[in-house]
């Protein structure tokens, strides 16, 4: 039964027209401009070639693409198929990134201890997912799956393939490398203790070299990535890193710096710049844990979760960042505050 509601609500909301956001014509839009225009996505926006069919339906007419190489080059066919039915396949896509999170954090959470069948709806059964990353069809589905895929890789010691979908997600969208740091202190912990950390179906020997396995990875990975880019793209792709750091510049309506800076009367920037201090000290504090033997599952959820309470730029769909990793969390109170996060946004971001 809850996997015939997973199917049935991602198949309903894959089916359904756009919802709400437009930024899924922004990606067939970038794309159009690399390949039937001859225009850089990371140099020109989508206002350089207005007569595209494409740009009617584009929200950030003057903004460059702010996504990562390879989303953007996997993005290239699309820009032969009518703009419809570009549309239609990346609602696909995330259709289908969903439905992977789902079963992918019912695996992980077997191997963890936790009930299966809460992890999948946990994750695919939220609102803020249905509406805004499969109706609205957000890429951020599709990097949380890699990033997920990395998760499972380093669980079942098998590093060197989770760094390279660790990378794999950055180069997707850059906010997959909040998980990196957790990886690889857990991989070397246990090389410098001998501690056994993959429990992926019982424990396995631990490979001293499973820090530099996973490095090896990531760097394969980035070198083979950051080829395709550089021919695509020279070196304008790096841009996109840089726009995900300028957006903490701007502020949405409902991220909690703003909010409690409107509540309270308090200056925004100083609101937001103790949201930062206090983020780095969490995220520092939870570094430190997992070096000292704190499940690097958990540390990598709360410090997403002091990301999504810090910045001063939320949109809903962030929350799928948070929902895989705690699902297979262990960690009640991280759960319940992620269903928080998700009421505090309901309101506001689905219309009802």
């Amino acid at each position: 039964m809850v996997w015939a509601a997973i199917a049935v609500a991602v198949t309903a909301f894959a089916a359904a027209p756009v919802l709400l956001s437009h930024d899924v014509y922004s990606y067939v839009d970038y794309a159009r401009l690399g390949v039937l225009h001859g225009l850089d996505p990371y140099v020109h926006p989508p206002r350089s070639a207005p007569a595209d069919p494409a740009f009617a339906g584009v929200a950030w007419t003057e903004a460059t693409s702010a996504y990562g190489p390879l989303f953007t080059l996997a993005t290239y066919p699309l820009a032969w198929l009518p703009v419809g039915v570009a549309v239609a396949v990346l609602k696909a896509v995330a259709a289908l990134s969903v439905l992977g999170l789902a079963a992918l954090a019912a695996r992980l959470a077997a191997w963890r201890g936790v009930d299966p069948l809460r992890a999948a709806a946990f994750v695919a059964l939220n609102p803020l997912v249905l509406v805004h990353v499969v109706g609205g069809a957000h890429n951020d589905g599709l990097a949380m799956l890699l990033a997920m895929l990395g998760v499972a890789a380093v669980l079942s010691a098998r590093e060197l393939a989770g760094g390279g979908a660790l990378v794999a997600a950055i180069a997707t969208k850059a906010s997959a490398a909040l998980l990196a740091p957790f990886a690889l202190l857990a991989a070397a912990r246990s090389r410098s203790t001998g501690l056994k950390y993959a429990y992926a179906g019982g424990f396995r020997p631990v490979n001293r070299m499973a820090p530099l396995r996973l490095l090896a990875g990531g760097l394969l990975a980035a070198g083979l990535i950051g080829a395709g880019a550089y021919l695509g793209f020279g070196w304008s792709w790096l841009h996109a890193f840089g726009l995900a750091g300028e957006n903490q510049g701007r502020t949405s309506y409902m991220s909690v710096p703003v909010t409690v800076a409107r509540l309270t009367g308090l200056d925004p920037d100083a609101t937001r710049l103790v949201a930062l201090v206090l983020f780095l000290t969490l995220f520092l504090e939870l570094a430190l844990w997992t070096w000292r033997g704190f499940d690097w599952i958990r540390a990598a959820a709360w410090a997403t979760a002091g990301l999504l309470l810090a910045t001063a730029w939320l949109l809903p769909w962030y929350l799928v960042w948070l929902l895989p990793l705690a699902a297979i969390s262990r960690d009640r109170p991280l759960q319940l505050l992620a269903l928080a996060l998700t009421a505090y946004q309901l309101g506001a971001r689905i219309p009802l």
